[in-house]
């Protein structure tokens, strides 16, 4: 089984070519557009960049998830002035969440 995710990296790369994928192989990938084919050199060099930023986006969405539930009721209330709730608790809580949910770092 290959480590490359080939329907990820054609998304990425080909965005609005038609293909399909047999598996999970490059031997599977069936070319449908009248564009040419990509090569599995070429899929394959794509991979460490689409892997990454699938990454990125898997650690922003779960932010965002946590930011919601947890930073943005403290931020509304520091604004209303709700007694013991301040912008710097806000902030702190921002802060733990990004340092929970780091970003990941290029291979």
């Amino acid at each position: 089984m290959s480590d490359v995710d080939y329907a990820a990296v054609l998304t990425a790369i080909r965005p609005g070519s038609e293909w399909t994928l047999n598996g999970d192989t490059y031997e599977g990938l069936t070319w449908l557009s009248d564009s040419p084919k990509p090569t599995k050199k070429t899929l394959d060099d794509a991979w460490p960049a689409v892997r990454y930023e699938l990454a990125v986006a898997a650690v922003q969405k779960a932010r965002l998830v946590r930011y919601r539930a947890e930073s943005d009721p403290l931020f509304f209330e520091a604004q209303r002035g709700e007694a013991g709730v301040t912008i710097a608790d806000w902030e702190a809580k921002v802060a733990q969440i990004k340092a929970d949910l780091p970003m990941p770092t290029e291979d």
